[in-house]
């Protein structure tokens, strides 16, 4: 059965995410679920365990920053703090964790795509995927090396006192959510071996949307026991949004 978006239906970055939650229980697509999922679990799972135990030592060594004409703002810039701790590391451990998990994220994005569309991609399966793999890694690591001199930047905001506990984590939040799109929307491109530059400028013509998406995953990776799960339904939201919105554009059918 083939997947189509009314016209009338909201596309933004909200509708794919709650579309994320229940299409992976679409029937015949959960056992590609299994493998990202137990990824996710045990990755997330050990290293929010670890951060927990770490962050009674590490708020008041980020507050010690605070200049003294701040401090009446304590209450607030405290807060902050610990969001942007979550922020940071949040999206650290999503990266590894993605690293790892992409050769199965790749695939539950080619089986989704071809149940949505009734139009099964080629060499699907794990042959694919070995035969696959240096070419997928090769993606990841391109992704990095867009995200890291601007998290680097950013990091370097945090630093600067005033600025790095008011400006710097609602940037690193917005830097995070636009990550996120890109990371979770690149599966179904280099599906089609999208480049990883023309995708982002497809991304950016519906930017508003995309950092929808992105927020709303970002938020939910900081979240307990949901950021354990949090990986193949931003999978699976991010492919019926290329299914929707880009497919047609890079695709011939």
């Amino acid at each position: 059965m083939s997947y189509t978006q009314p016209p009338s239906k909201s596309t933004s970055g909200f509708h794919y995410f709650a579309e994320g939650w229940r299409l992976i229980s679409r029937p015949g697509i959960k056992r590609y679920v299994v493998l990202p999922l137990l990824v996710n679990v045990l990755l997330m799972g050990s290293a929010f365990w670890w951060l927990f135990s770490q962050l009674g030592d590490w708020i008041p060594a980020m507050m010690s920053h605070v200049p003294h004409w701040l401090q009446w703002l304590s209450y607030l810039l405290w807060p902050l703090a610990v969001v942007s701790v979550l922020l940071v590391f949040s999206y650290l451990f999503s990266t590894i964790t993605n690293l790892i998990a992409a050769p199965f994220c790749g695939l539950l994005a080619e089986q989704l795509e071809g149940s949505l569309t009734g139009k099964p991609l080629p060499d699907t399966g794990i042959f694919g995927i070995v035969k696959d793999l240096p070419r997928i890694m090769a993606r990841e690591w391109r992704k990095l090396a867009y995200y890291l001199p601007r998290a680097l930047l950013l990091l370097i905001l945090y630093f600067i006192p005033g600025i790095g506990q008011t400006v710097a984590p609602v940037l690193w939040f917005l830097f995070s959510a636009w990550m996120l799109a890109i990371q979770y929307c690149d599966y179904p491109f280099d599906n089609h071996k999208v480049s990883f530059a023309d995708m982002r400028r497809a991304l950016r013509r519906h930017k508003t949307d995309n950092l929808q998406f992105g927020a709303l995953v970002s938020l939910f990776t900081m979240i307990p026991i949901l950021n354990l799960v949090i990986l193949p339904v931003a999978v699976c939201g991010a492919t019926a949004m290329w299914v929707d919105r880009y497919r047609p554009q890079f695709v011939r059918s």
